[in-house]
């Protein structure tokens, strides 16, 4: 699965790479995408035995539906990671690349891989890499990147919540907008709080972001119902494409509001994100 803006990806769900019992749970979870975590989750004495648990669950897992987020490229334990799967028979999907905060890494991680995993996802978690953000969103292999607010907010010495990270996130956005990736949001982590998800997720959506993160299973189903496009965004599109082109793509007036060849865009996604 590339991550595109016109796939219909709307979330994933993170998964410790040292708790392999939970990956066939997650997987059947109805989440668009597995993240099987060897990063945070997982303690520094068991990364080594957490790697060879995600080695053996690729042999059985849905490989279009799984990906992993290694350790940062800067560490002794991401660099492990990397050379694991450059001689793993099979590999994930996506790959994660944490607390990336050049194109370099990305470059390593692309020279090393190549095109045997379909897309390379940095994930965008201080204000050195948000600065780099244009560069890494470019570089070869990366199809989506995701905005690590937890790290953000604790760099900036605020909560994880909305409006501290509000400028950040509109200039992450900038950035996947710009190497036409897609964009994907951080976790909600107040789990008992289904209507401050919804409302995060809406305004995720209204912003630009393409998919967001889970922490839990019981989240997927709201996250997709609130980002994916609702019945009348959908009818709305096919109507508006219709009469775009039937007029030749040209510019008309239709129901009151000018359709033009950037309107279009956006309703061309809607389309395509509801399939």
């Amino acid at each position: 699965m590339i991550l595109d803006p016109m796939t219909g990806f709307t979330n994933f769900l993170f998964v410790p790479a040292n708790r392999p019992e939970r990956f066939e749970k997650a997987a059947n979870s109805g989440a668009d995408l597995i993240c099987i975590d060897l990063e945070d989750s997982v303690p520094a004495d068991q990364k080594e035995s957490a790697r060879e648990s995600v080695m053996d669950a690729l042999k059985t897992l849905d490989r279009s539906k799984t990906a992993v987020r290694i350790n940062g490229l800067r560490t002794a334990a991401g660099l492990a990671d990397l050379l694991a799967f450059s001689a793993a028979d099979r590999l994930p999907a996506l790959l994660f690349l944490p607390m990336v905060e050049s194109a370099t890494e990305v470059e390593i991680a692309h020279s090393i891989l190549g095109d045997r995993v379909d897309g390379l996802v940095p994930l965008i978690e201080t204000v050195k890499g948000l600065r780099a953000g244009d560069a890494i969103a470019a570089s070869a292999g990366v199809t989506a990147m995701m905005f690590g607010g937890g790290d953000f907010s604790a760099e900036l010495g605020t909560r994880l919540e909305w409006e501290p990270l509000l400028a950040a996130r509109g200039a992450f956005i900038l950035c996947c907008a710009s190497a036409a990736i897609a964009a994907i949001d951080v976790p909600y982590i107040d789990m008992g709080n289904e209507a401050g998800l919804e409302e995060e997720s809406a305004k995720a959506k209204a912003m630009g972001f393409h998919a967001k993160a889970a922490i839990h299973p019981k989240q997927i189903a709201l996250i997709a119902k609130t980002m994916k496009p609702t019945a009348a965004e959908v009818a709305e599109a096919i109507d508006a494409i219709n009469a775009f082109d039937a007029a030749g793509g040209k510019a008309i007036s239709h129901n009151g509001r000018m359709l033009e060849a950037p309107v279009m865009q956006r309703f061309r996604h809607i389309a395509a994100a509801a399939g």
